[in-house]
């Protein structure tokens, strides 16, 4: 096995030879530190048995660390340069893991049902460096996507991770975090420093990990109006649900509707759960059938 991973010095050869400038517009920034990449692989507890999917990997380096311990990896990469040179790569450093990966070429938001539908497996696993400018609309669009994923690890900037991650009451809690947590348990698996990329961004990253839930908080139908809620409730945080919430709710029915659900009408976005958010959309529809 040739357990062979990219460094500096083969990361900026790859980059020179196919003409790849790390553009900020795509968020790239690539992994140069193989160390680092086998702490991600190590963090992620993927292995031979997991179908992993891939997000941005660029010139490879975190796609090598994935392959060397036996997983099957679908990655999916924008950049027309680097989606066909990545097949080359793996054959180059690990030929062993050539046939247990594959590239899709396309923007990872426009990803759809129809092109993971032919894969050996579907996806148990998201392991990736997510770009900084659209990490969590990707998120939010594979969790929807994929339903057989079941954990995750992703890199991401370090304000976005703690977003992701942040529990009801705390500073950083959003529509982001409470929209992750519909679909599972989040958390800070560890920081990354700035050195370990090229080129060296002016933020740092963290390593969020995530773990599905053994059931779903609701059906789809539920989902849907749930995240309208959620929407409505942060466009205006600073306002007590019973305001925020009447563009959805409507202005008459607002206040009774949320009690009806067991939430105080004066309490604000920050203060709840998704699974409060989901009571009140469940009341909603139980109004709608009176």
């Amino acid at each position: 096995m040739t357990n062979a991973l990219l460094g500096p010095v083969e990361v900026r050869e790859l980059a020179e030879r196919l003409d790849v400038s790390p553009t900020k517009k795509l968020g790239q920034n690539f992994v140069i530190d193989p160390n680092t990449v086998r702490k991600i692989v190590r963090l992620a507890g993927v292995g031979a048995d997991d179908a992993v999917i891939e997000i941005g990997p660029g010139l490879g380096s975190l796609t090598l660390g994935i392959t060397e311990v036996g997983a099957d990896v679908t990655a999916i990469e924008i950049d027309s340069r680097l989606a066909a040179e990545l097949p080359n790569t793996i054959r180059a450093m690990q030929p062993e893991a050539a046939e247990r990966f594959r590239v899709i070429h396309t923007d990872a938001l426009d990803l759809a049902t129809d092109q993971l539908a032919g894969l050996p497996a579907q996806p148990t696993a998201l392991v990736a460096n997510l770009p900084y400018n659209v990490s969590v609309p990707i998120l939010m669009h594979l969790l929807e996507l994929i339903p057989t994923l079941d954990r995750g690890l992703v890199m991401v900037q370090a304000e976005v991770g703690y977003r992701i991650a942040a529990g009801p009451g705390s500073r950083e809690y959003g529509a982001p975090s409470a929209k992750a947590t519909w679909y599972g348990e989040w958390g800070i698996a560890g920081t990354v420093s700035r050195r370990i990329f090229w080129p060296v961004p002016g933020v740092d990253s963290v390593l969020v990990s995530y773990e599905r839930r053994a059931e779903s908080l609701g059906t789809e139908a539920e989902r849907v109006l749930t995240f309208e809620l959620v929407n409505a409730a942060f466009a205006q945080r600073r306002k007590m649900i019973r305001q925020a919430l009447q563009p959805v709710l409507g202005a008459e029915h607002a206040v009774a509707i949320i009690e009806q659900a067991g939430i105080a009408p004066t309490a604000r976005a920050e203060q709840l759960h998704i699974t409060d958010f989901l009571a009140i959309a469940r009341s909603r529809a139980a109004a709608e059938l009176r």
